[in-house]
């Protein structure tokens, strides 16, 4: 064509169809297509027992190439002609047959029956494909119905057919329920047949789990279900109910956030789907008929629910909305736990109410959009504080009513008489006024939901209401009546309100015990029927569909009660006794004061008894009442966790010396939990028969330890020779013991050569004794015994064997009689052993001539030895042996021939036998990586933790492995690992510096010499690649990630593949070689398949095809992890644009992709979605759409930034079957997972992190699974009961904003749905965290505003109201309840300042003092000691030092401790409690929680002063200021009667608060003292803050920019009015300080404080003055240069004139600067608030020019004392020194030194 098309003649095309036909002849011939597939096949069946592994994937990868250009030249023919010869069809069909792994399929192929994939002839699976086929009775599909060639129809294309699902929909549910079957089945352990059939247990199992939700559903509703009785339905029933469920579920998208929607959709359709099995032949659902006669679930069934979601979704201004004002998934779900959800009817009735779409918001925040929208459903998140009342309203009523109690017995001194009892008789009216309170508040909270809410629900509240009003108002009458009657003798009105009291506390109290016995609970709920039960427990607790039966078996309620016990006595006795009873006199003695005189114009104080002094006396005490029992549950917890953890073995084995020690144990412990149960193997227990146990339980156990040690090695953890030292031989029966890991024998013999030669006068009993001490030099002594005789037996023959065994003989026959010291030269020993070595020395190299000679020389001179030097037997006794051994040797005979060792046993043997007489150095510190010592350590300890025995790989549970992924790093680029920082070092030069050893190891494993360097590498693409996976692997990325959860696959192919034993005799099996030789095993087809079935990996990269559109790095590194690991499956979101109507219309796809042959992407499984499926929070929404494609009964969640390790891969089964363990009165819903935080040795600051969150996600969460049991969810790496949760909801909450700790959501929504939580450390997973401050106070601010939504869900309400009392305590404190504790510490110090202030500014504290001596009082000391000793944070570092102490044994745990205090780990900690405080505090308040992507990379890189004052000027410097100027007042104007002493010991928590928090930035900030820096920082600050802001400007570079963005947050009404409250605060300063100066003598008038506000004007208008704009006044520049020098020159004159001739003082003018600040920042701070108001009254700008003064005047005052350090070269040494990792400062040094010189040269 292309010769005709050049010499310009006509193409002919009339031939191309016959050409192609006959190249496709052609090519088959060519390529030999059925030979290759018979080559392959031959190959693969004997793949398990030869070499020729890599044959096999070349012949693989051939056949794959040949067919995938068949299948495009078919489908190309078929496209050109649709007559195509019948010969070539016949031929054409065949390949289809064969080209099945082309079919792209995920795990079984059931569209392309496959038969190089072992998978389908597992007889399980078989078993389900047959269950889901057509069974009779099925109505017929029709005939033009397409089915593919390869399989017969099944139910499921019933199912399609009927009610229009999507074609891959189908395909994917199809798969899914046909592995939910098939492993169903294999873990009943039924045995084999020949037709294998699906069992009735397996088919009853799925079908209870997957429908249980919609069964239980039915049930709250008093509906039948669409089976009129459970046992009548049939097994083919049951499976298309359960196709059908899972059908809905596949492709409902977003809908699958409502389970109890599902559950609506899925009853009508099974109704719908009855009717048609009524019909002879398939006829379509009318549901899902569409207009144009077609059949679509997706358009008419989901797409209506989907688009009012969206509507709703859309109207939340992107989470700054109020969430009253919009319906979330929680509002929409809740209306299908009503009966009134019928009115919904089916086919959806799409003029209802509930699919009434609101009115787009309008754009002008302060108008109010009075559009009709339906309301919320059963609860509305108000954003008020009110919340933790009203949903822990029993926790206060408690703290309230115990306080009253306390106070009134020691206001009584103690005494408790008649008339204390009637004084504590005052609890009723606290109890029912509290009550009414709450009745109250269940009436606001539900403004927005009236219209909605069940009429039973609202008449509850509404009685409740009635109720509460009318016994408060008859109980406080009662006791009012019966105080005024107390004289009377007895009273009738004070006995009834006795009996009244102890009626209802009585009745209360009853019931609540009674509630707690699991038999009392059931009673009560089978007497719902009757209705003053139901009446009696409605009016008690609103009953919803989920939290129900919410109580625990009554032995785990008692534990949890004794531990609240336990806590509550410490912390009433603490209030009691160390903060009320002190406190009684001094308030007595203020009370009674009477004339005291103000300094300032007092208002309030008059005849009120001293009302506020009182007050400020009381409040810090009260708000450490409130929040005490916090710490004690702090101190308590961890000392619980600590006994917890040492029960359960943890930390016993803690250092290498132990794992030597203990290795002799590890066989048979590895044997007892982690290997399936093998039988025979304990039944043998006679004492000849427990080395031949041992050796059965080595030899299990080495091929795993190898395979761990093997992985060490290739993770560069470890060195060859290492390696070498630490495997374990394969204990053949060759040699009579067994074999240990030579780092356990190293250099032993030579000690007990030494000993032998040091033993001439001890007997032969003595020197064995002294050798049996060391148990390892035994082992070692009888090794070499055993293998010499082994390799000399099998290398010699005739005279030569003769030899050895009459040498042996004889060396028994001494041992016997006990004379071997007599026989044998004992200090000739080292001449045997030099002999042996060069034998050995010589055998293990290759065979040649010269070897051999060298060997027979060897072997000679060995005889020699042992014949002249060492035997001193008496050899007449043997005479005849030794005279033809004799004979040889003299004729040349004797070992003139050896058998070279070719046996791999046997070279094995020479070679270890050779090692083991050569090294002479001691292994004890083998290996010397910390974090290999670490792994080995914790694995080895497991073996020895209570853990459930393994089932067979076969029989275990099925899990998936699911990870969310947007855009992080995947794998690091090779520019990205050299680009380098302003200090010269990059990213690869800081990892070779911080792993130098891993390093070295890496360079040794791609065959490079250790001092190589980095330019070396870049000539080889290979070492490219394999350089950037190193450095990944060190990093937080998704390819570490990868890795890890890939060793799941690996650990189950091996197990798989070593349980071929089967049942097998196991002595017989261990004999065998092949047994235990592992050479391979990741290509056995069976073990291959077994995994596959077991395992899946899903990571769900929502943008991956965007990146691939664009062809970001991402995506081709996400392809490479694809076809590095043929296992791995990504899902993503596919956006395509269609044309609509001339439209541009978007679509989006849920794909699922594999990788091919060619190294592209296979597209397995496409669904389209109805609409963009990002209407909530990005990472559930991910998880969401992806979850499809999971598989298995469970299902393990695990972020990007984490790891996994071989050895605890190999757990995994263990911990799948704690859910059929027993842990309580329910089945584990989600298994917890110990985490180890691997991102420690980065930094100071990574390992405070480190260890705070190692301390929570051990100790911590040990205790809340184990009593507390109120574990929930906090992301990572817990194992959920998937199809339990896929079928409630699934893994995450996705509301927009209120969900946006989404993980933690799923630990509500499980426990409220009668789950239960555990959590397991015998296993661990690595976990990435934060390593820079900006990242740690960024995660930790998400973290906290996280919470902050969390006290307006639902959740935490239904949880905080359902729980019992002590659960609900367990629950509040390590929830919300810890981050308003946290709060509340804050607010401590600020309440105990600003009383000192008042009391210092009005002048009352100090003639207080001068009459009563009362500030010299232990209250006051209680009160501040908790203050300063919660600063300083002692008490939450309990947790963590136990924990230390646990696992790493006291002396380490306390140079750990130290270290970390020397590191300032308190200053970071007081620092975090900043952070929480403001986030925590600002998201209730106003809400503006978003997720904060915070960069996991390593921080490397100074940070710059601006960008660190953007952070934290708000959270923490405008705070830590306001405390020093709370402390300066206070040291200016208070009284203390100890001096300087008094005022330090008061005051130094809150000054290293203060000092915290404004400096902790710098003092944790790569070079944050060098000079340089700092004047780069100086000047680029102030760029930042001269900056005019303007459209499309950033707050990174405008400081005017930043301010709008500081306040975008202050959106509402309610909030700017809290935030003018708050600011109030400010103005108290200046009304004091005015009264104190000189100036005013004793005039106390209001004309002061007004005067005072005069001078603050003029100092206002003079400000104006000077920065007034110039851009206005170009024509004016003289006069106003001349008006503002007239106007400074009058400022200073007056100033002067005032201090000459009036009493203002030096002193006066600092005070009034101390006075004017606040009351500027306070007004800044209410104008702020009111920014529109502002703006309308044109004094925005004045304002914003004020506010840069400050933010100018902040920074300056943090930044001079960092420019002064700066000045000292040896501070930013120090802080190096300190704050940083040893490697890494070396490195920094290094930069320094080679400044002028780059110190990364060859990068």
């Amino acid at each position: 064509q292309k010769l005709a098309k050049r010499e310009g003649g006509a193409i002919d095309r009339s031939q191309d169809i016959a050409r192609l036909q006959e190249f496709y002849k052609f090519y088959r011939e060519k390529n030999n297509v059925v030979k290759l597939r018979e080559e392959e096949m031959t190959l693969r069946e004997s793949a398990a027992h030869t070499g020729n592994l890599g044959e096999l994937e070349r012949k693989t990868l051939k056949r794959k190439r040949v067919f995938a250009t068949l299948k495009v030249l078919r489908s190309v023919l078929e496209q050109l002609s649709a007559e195509i010869p019948e010969e070539l069809k016949r031929v054409m069909e065949s390949d289809v047959a064969m080209t099945e792994d082309l079919v792209a399929y995920n795990i079984i192929p059931l569209d392309a029956p496959s038969t190089t994939n072992a998978i389908e002839t597992l007889p399980e699976v078989r078993a389900a494909i047959s269950a889901l086929s057509y069974f009779r009775g099925l109505p017929e599909l029709p005939a033009d119905y397409p089915l593919p060639a390869t399989r017969r129809a099944d139910i499921f294309d019933f199912l399609h057919y009927v009610f229009g699902f999507q074609k891959d929909n189908v395909s994917n549910q199809r798969e899914h329920v046909a592995h939910l079957l098939a492993n169903e089945q294999s873990q009943l352990s039924i045995l084999e047949e020949t037709e294998p059939k699906l069992h009735e247990a397996a088919v009853d199992n799925v079908y209870k789990k997957s429908l249980d939700n919609y069964i239980k559903w039915c049930d709250y509703l008093c509906l039948q279900p669409v089976w009129s009785s459970f046992d009548a339905v049939s097994k083919e029933k049951k499976l298309l109910f359960v196709s059908l469920y899972f059908l809905i579920w596949g492709e409902a998208a977003n809908i699958r956030f409502l389970p109890e929607c599902l559950c609506y959709i899925f009853h009508h359709m099974a109704r719908e789907m009855d009717d048609k099995l009524k019909q002879r032949s398939a006829q379509q659902a009318n549901s899902c008929l569409s207009t144009d006669g077609g059949s679509s679930f997706l358009d008419q069934v989901i797409a209506p629910l989907y688009e009012v979601v969206a509507a709703e979704a859309g109207n939340n201004d992107n989470g700054r909305a109020p969430h009253s004002s919009w319906r979330n998934y929680d509002d929409f779900n809740e209306y299908f736990w009503s009966p009134r959800s019928f009115e919904l009817s089916w086919p959806w009735r799409k003029n209802s109410s509930f699919f009434q779409r609101p009115k787009p918001r309008t754009k002008i925040l302060l108008q109010t959009s009075g559009s009709k929208r339906r309301g919320k459903t059963s609860f509305v998140e108000h954003r008020t504080f009110l919340h933790i009342y009203h949903s822990f309203h029993r926790l206060w009523i408690f703290l309230v009513m115990m306080f009253q109690g306390l106070t009134i017995i020691a206001f009584n001194n103690g005494h408790f008489n008649s008339n204390t009892l009637r004084e504590v008789l005052s609890l009723g009216p606290t109890f029912v006024v509290m009550k009414f309170i709450e009745s109250v508040l269940d009436i606001v909270m539900m403004y927005g939901a009236y219209s909605t809410t069940r009429r039973l629900a609202l008449s509850r509240i509404f009685l409740r209401f009635l109720w509460f009003t009318a016994a408060s108002v008859f109980i406080s009458f009662l006791y009012v009546k019966a105080l005024q009657e107390q004289n009377q003798a007895d009273s009738f009105v004070y006995r009834l309100y006795v009996i009244v009291i102890v009626i209802y506390a009585g009745f209360q109290f009853f019931l609540s015990m009674l509630m707690r016995i699991p038999a009392c609970h059931r009673m009560t709920n089978q007497c719902d029927r009757w209705p003053l039960i139901r009446f009696l427990k409605w009016m008690r607790q609103e009953r919803y569909y989920v939290g129900r039966g919410m109580y625990e078996r009554t032995s785990d309620f008692f534990k949890y009660m004794i531990f609240w016990l336990v806590i509550l006595s410490a912390k009433f006795s603490f209030a009691y006794f160390l903060q009320i009873k002190p406190l009684v006199k001094p308030t007595r003695d203020i009370v009674e004061e009477d004339n005291l005189t103000y300094s300032w114009h007092d208002f309030v104080s008059k005849n009120n008894h001293n009302a506020l002094t009182v007050a400020s006396l009381w409040a810090p005490v009260v708000a450490i009442y409130l929040l005490d029992i916090y710490v004690f549950y702090t101190i308590i917890s961890a000392v619980w966790g600590f006994l917890l953890g040492a029960r359960d073995r943890l930390g016993e084995i803690r250092s290498l010396e132990a794992v030597h020690r203990l290795f002799e144990q590890f066989p048979s412990a590895f044997m007892d939990h982690l290997h399936a149960p093998l039988p025979n193997r304990t039944s043998n227990r006679l004492s000849n028969q427990v080395v031949e146990k041992n050796k059965v339980d080595a030899a299990h156990f080495a091929p795993f330890w190898n395979e761990i040690i093997k992985n060490l090695r290739e993770e560069d953890y470890i060195t060859y020779l290492e390696m070498e030292l630490l495997s374990m031989p394969k204990n053949s029966w060759k040699l009579p013991l067994v074999q240990w890991p030579l780092f356990l024998l190293a250099s032993k013999i030579f000690i007990a050569r030494d000993i032998a030669v040091d033993s001439k006068e001890s007997s032969q009993d003595e020197l064995w004794e002294r050798i049996c001490r060391d148990d390892y030099m035994k082992y070692a002594v009888e090794e070499c015994f055993y293998s010499i005789k082994y390799i000399l037996t099998e290398i010699l023959d005739g005279e030569g064997r003769m030899w050895v065994e009459r040498v042996y003989e004889d060396i028994e026959a001494s041992i016997k009689k006990r004379t071997i010291l007599v026989d044998f030269q004992m200090n000739k020993l080292s001449l045997v052993i030099s002999r042996v070595t060069a034998l050995m020395g010589m055998l293990r190299e290759s065979e040649t001539a010269d070897s051999e000679k060298g060997a027979i020389k060897a072997v000679q001179d060995l005889y020699d030895v042992v014949r002249y030097d060492v035997l001193s037997v008496n050899m007449r006794e043997n005479y005849d042996t030794w005279n033809i051994l004799a004979k040889a040797r003299a004729e040349g005979r004797l070992f003139s021939k050896l058998k070279w060792p070719r046996d791999a046993d046997l070279k094995g043997q020479v070679k270890r036998l050779f090692s083991l007489i050569t090294i002479k150095d001691s292994a004890s510190n083998v290996p010397r990586n910390l974090e290999a010592r670490r792994r080995l350590q914790f694995f080895t300890n497991s073996l020895f933790m209570d853990m459930p025995t393994a089932k067979p790989v076969r029989e275990m549970m099925p899990f998936s492995v699911f990870t969310p992924y947007y855009s992080e790093i995947v794998l690091y680029s090779l520019s990205e690992l050299q680009k380098k920082n302003e200090d010269g070092i990059s990213i690869l030069f800081y990892l070779q510096k911080i792993f130098p050893d891993e390093w070295k190891n890496f360079l040794a494993r791609i065959g490079r010499d250790e001092s190589a360097l980095e330019s070396e590498l870049l000539d080889s693409s290979n070492d490219i690649l394999e350089l950037r996976f190193w450095a990944s692997y060190r990093g937080q990325t998704l390819a570490r990630t990868v890795r890890g959860m890939m060793y799941y696959r690996k650990a189950l192919v091996l197990q798989s593949y070593l349980e071929r034993l089967g049942s097998a005799d196991v002595e017989a099996a261990v004999s065998s070689s092949d047994v235990t030789d592992t050479q391979g095993f990741e290509f056995s087809p069976e073990a291959r398949a077994q995994a596959d079935l077991k395992f899946t990996y899903v990571v769900t990269c929502q943008i991956y095809g965007k990146q691939k559109e664009e062809q970001k790095p991402e995506a081709a590194d996400i392809a490479m992890l694809m076809q590095r690991n043929e296992a791995l499956r990504v899902a993503f979101i596919d956006e395509v644009e269609t044309l609509k109507d001339g439209k541009v219309h978007k679509e989006f796809y849920s794909k699922l992709v594999k990788a091919d042959v060619n190294g592209k992407d296979m597209e397995i499984y496409s669904i389209k979605l109805p609409g963009n499926p990002k209407l909530g929070e990005g990472k559930p929404e991910n998880q969401n759409h992806a979850i499809i494609f999971t598989r298995g009964n469970a299902v393990q969640t695990i972020d990007m930034n984490q790891d996994n390790y071989f050895e605890e891969a190999l757990k995994m089964r263990n911990l799948l079957e704690e859910f059929r363990r027993d842990h309580g009165i329910r089945p584990p819903t989600i298994l917890g997972v110990r985490e180890h935080v691997f991102t420690g040795s980065v930094s100071s600051l990574a390992s405070f992190m480190s260890n705070q969150e190692t301390s929570f996600v051990t100790l911590g969460q040990r205790v809340l699974a184990n009593p507390l049991k109120v574990r929930m969810h906090y992301g990572h790496p817990d194992v959920f009961d998937r199809v339990f949760h896929i079928t409630r909801g699934g893994i995450s909450k996705a509301s927009r904003v209120i969900n946006i700790s989404e993980d933690i959501y799923s630990g509500f929504n499980s426990t409220l749905r009668q789950g239960n939580v555990t959590h397991h450390e015998y296993i661990q997973v690595g976990k990435g965290r934060d390593v820079g401050l900006n990242q740690i106070a960024l995660f930790e601010g998400k973290v906290a505003g996280g919470n902050g939504e969390q006290v307006l869900s639902r959740d935490i309400y239904r949880l905080g109201q359902l729980f019992d009392f002590f659960r609900m305590m367990s629950f509040y404190f390590t929830t919300v309840g810890f981050y308003f504790c946290t709060m509340l510490t804050v607010l401590t110090v600020y309440i105990f300042l600003y009383g000192k202030t008042y009391l210092a500014l009005s002048g009352v504290g100090e003639q207080i003092a001068v009459r009563a001596r009362i500030t010299d009082n232990t209250a006051l000391s209680a009160a501040l000691n908790t203050q300063f000793l919660l600063q300083i944070g002692v008490f939450t570092a309990i947790p963590m030092i136990l924990g230390f102490i646990l696992e790493q044994g006291f002396l380490r745990a306390f140079v750990s401790f130290i270290t970390m205090q020397f590191q300032l780990c308190s200053v970071f900690f007081t620092f975090s409690l900043g952070t929480r405080t403001h986030y925590f505090g600002r998201t209730i308040l106003h809400g503006g929680a978003r997720y904060q992507a915070t960069g996991r990379g390593f921080v490397v890189r100074h940070i710059k002063f601006s960008e660190n004052y953007r952070l934290y000027s708000r959270s923490h410097f405008v705070k830590g200021l306001e405390v020093v100027l709370l402390l300066v007042v206070y040291l200016a104007y208070g009284y203390n009667e100890g001096g300087a002493l008094s005022y330090i010991l008061l005051s130094v928590s809150s000054w290293f608060m203060a000092i915290s928090w404004l400096f902790a930035p710098y003092l944790f900030n790569p070079s944050g003292f060098e000079w340089q820096k700092t004047v780069e920082d100086f000047r680029e600050w102030t760029n930042w803050l001269l900056y005019r802001g303007g459209i499309g400007v950033k707050g990174a570079e405008s400081w005017e920019a930043w301010w709008d963005e500081e306040l975008a947050h202050i959106r509402t009404f309610s909030g700017r009015i809290m935030e003018t409250l708050l600011s109030l605060r400010f103005f108290i300063f200046q009304y004091g300080i005015v009264y104190k100066l000189n100036l005013q003598k004793n005039d106390t008038s209001l004309t002061v404080y007004g005067l005072s506000w005069v001078v603050l004007a003029v100092l206002i208008l003079l400000f104006k003055v000077f920065t007034f704009s110039q851009k206005v006044s170009v024509n004016f520049q003289l006069l106003l240069r001349f008006i503002q020098g007239v106007s400074f020159l009058m400022a200073l004159a007056g100033l002067a004139v005032a201090v000459a001739c009036t009493s203002l003082s030096v002193p006066d003018i600092f005070a009034c600067i101390l006075a004017f600040v606040p009351t500027g920042w306070g007004i800044i701070s209410i104008a702020a608030a009111w920014k529109p108001l502002m703006k309308r009254l044109g004094l925005w700008k004045s304002i914003r020019s004020l506010a840069r003064l400050y933010d100018a005047g902040m920074g300056m005052v943090i930044l001079i004392p960092i420019a002064l350090f700066s000045w000292f070269p040896f501070v930013s040494t120090f802080q190096t020194r300190l704050m940083f990792n040893q490697a890494f400062s070396r490195g920094l040094e290094i930069s320094l030194i080679l400044a002028g010189n780059n110190p990364n040269t060859g990068i």
